[in-house]
């Protein structure tokens, strides 16, 4: 809706231009404005109310409560009625902030900012004074949130599904130690992506992933065709405890970056080039002979750590070369994770070290739901890989 010209020139005379977006200027008199004609109106529609239910009410003057937006504090003059039955949606009593202010916090959170720094933020650029503790609380109801998604309902099919981990350093009995903390990253039929968890790690290997595994399932997950996965001890033997059907495949990514450790930065290039020749072989036979000449190849020669590499995880890399350039793509780029994993470690860094599991969590799940917002597309790859996957697994593949 168009703002009538005669009326902004009546709210812009005698004003300095300058003034007019910063602390106490138009904007700020304008919500003030029209939160107290809609906290009005709330009151009459309150007591027409109550005198349809014949109860004798009425207004009894206002009181004032300062409340955080946004981009500001605005002090309201909040209408009473004598009864005290009246309880404004708008600001509902014992309210102190805004919905607006309550998201943007948490935006600024999710993309890395700390405690401090959204404080300094919310100062410099709006001139808003606000405690780290009630920045914390507005994070903390995150919580709630994060315990339903953790036990949502899941698909009952997932074609693809990516495990990883980063490792985050958390305040624990008074140390502060490095955890694991592991995401799943499902692709959906239409190819569409979903996270299915986070779990932090605090059993053996085995016994943790056959926990997580089981909670899948319990959630709704039937199917999983291949699992994507980068050579955690333990973890094929529980997938296929519970999902017996399902094709393990270390990560290729995974691999090639294990591998790299063991080189210089000045060989590294040329040593990713000469590893393409396994994954991008025919068929394992090639791939195999591929990996048994680049270990007796000079740059082999020079880094005889990295084909053992290969050779221990061997068996769980034969599965890729069954599958054709289009599913092979898909797996082994794993772009969807690897940008993913990007923003969880830069969010990651910027905090140092969390004071307690469930810190951790709040904060990578707000990062992974930033993040899912700007999912809009399936990969490009993925029209033909889904003809390839109803061929190869038939009926398991539900479109």
């Amino acid at each position: 809706m168009a703002i009538n010209n005669d009326l902004l020139d009546q709210l812009l005379a005698g004003r300095d231009a300058k003034e007019l977006f910063g602390s106490g200027g138009l904007l700020d008199e304008l919500k003030k404005a029209l939160s107290e004609r809609i906290l009005s109106a709330e009151l009459d529609d309150h007591l027409a109310r109550e005198e349809a239910a014949e109860r004798s009410n009425r207004r009894n003057g206002t009181s004032k409560k300062t409340v955080l937006s946004g981009t500001s504090q605005v002090t309201l003059d909040i209408p009473r009625d004598r009864a005290g039955t009246f309880d404004p949606k708008l600001i509902a009593k014992h309210q102190r902030r805004f919905p607006e202010f309550d998201d943007k916090v948490i935006s600024m959170y999710a993309r890395g900012m700390s405690v401090r720094e959204i404080r300094g933020h919310l100062e410099d650029l709006y001139g808003i004074e606000v405690s780290p503790d009630l920045i914390s609380t507005v994070t903390d109801a995150v919580l709630e949130t994060v315990a339903e998604w953790q036990g949502r309902p899941l698909d009952s099919s997932y074609p693809l599904v990516f495990f990883d981990a980063i490792r985050v350093k958390i305040r624990d009995e008074g140390f502060v130690r490095n955890k694991a903390v592991y995401v799943a990253l499902g692709i959906l039929p239409d190819g569409t992506k979903d996270i299915l968890g986070l779990w932090i790690e605090q059993t053996e290997g085995a016994k943790f992933w056959l926990r997580v595994m089981n909670e899948l399932k319990t959630r709704g997950v039937g199917n999983i065709l291949i699992a994507v996965v980068d050579g955690l001890k333990g973890f094929p033997e529980a997938i296929t405890a519970v999902f017996p059907q399902t094709i393990i495949q270390t990560c290729i990514v995974h691999l090639l970056r294990n591998s790299m450790n063991f080189a210089s930065w000045k060989d590294r290039k040329e040593i990713a080039a000469a590893l393409k020749t396994v994954y991008r072989a025919v068929d394992a036979k090639a791939g195999l002979a591929a990996l048994e000449a680049f270990e007796a190849s000079p740059w082999g020669q020079k880094y005889p750590a990295i084909a053992p590499c290969w050779r221990r995880v061997w068996e769980n890399v034969i599965p890729f070369f069954a599958f054709p350039e289009a599913v092979r793509k898909i797996i082994y780029t794993t772009n969807s994770i690897e940008a993913m994993n990007s923003k969880l470690r830069r969010a990651v860094r910027a905090r140092g070290h969390f004071p307690n599991d469930e810190a951790a969590i709040k904060l990578l799940y707000l990062v992974l739901n930033h993040l899912a917002q700007e999912w809009k597309r399936q990969p490009r790859e993925w029209t033909e890989a889904k003809t390839q996957f109803a061929i190869i697994f038939g009926e398991r593949f539900k479109n």
